[in-house]
């Protein structure tokens, strides 16, 4: 969607436009209520300041529409469309699948929420090491850290609505 046109459709529009996103409605309400803007960077710029803070409940609530890394996301929503455009580099190799599966639930075990991480232009190999290398936090570094990928998450998202 063209940045004129984001500027000036209905508020359900762009609202249906950005959740895909990031589904933290007070983010895509933030970028509703600030239009229009005057460049791609100008919104760029606005998106990732609205995206501090998000509490703990808005991040759990957005994670809730992240599959699994390694799990191909189902139907045929745009955001199950973007999350299966950015894990296309995760390996389908059966032993990558398998150290996926096993960081997966170790990851969830120890943290109660799914695993996630800005996969796009990421391997498979930097992806698993990201893992295991998470898997030592605690869980308040941890919570900074799953915001911080759901940001870049959202704003690769969002530049990829502005060029469609």
């Amino acid at each position: 969607m063209p940045l004129a046109t984001l500027n000036t459709c209905t508020p359900e529009v762009a609202a249906a436009q950005l959740t895909p996103c990031v589904d933290i409605p007070r983010w895509v309400e933030a970028i509703v209520d600030a239009r229009p803007f005057s460049s791609e960077a100008d919104l760029i710029a606005f998106a990732e300041k609205a995206a501090y803070p998000w509490t703990e409940a808005e991040i759990d609530g957005a994670l809730a529409h992240h599959p699994r890394i390694g799990d191909r996301a189902q139907g045929n929503t745009t955001e199950a469309t973007m999350s299966r455009g950015e894990q296309a580099g995760v390996s389908t190799a059966v032993e990558t699948q398998t150290a996926l599966q096993a960081g997966n639930r170790a990851y969830e075990e120890k943290f109660g929420r799914v695993f996630l991480i800005r996969a796009a232009g990421r391997s498979a190999e930097d992806i698993l090491a990201a893992l295991d290398e998470r898997l030592q936090n605690t869980p308040a570094l941890e919570l900074e850290i799953i915001a911080q990928q759901l940001r870049e998450i959202a704003i690769l998202r969002l530049k990829g609505v502005l060029a469609a």
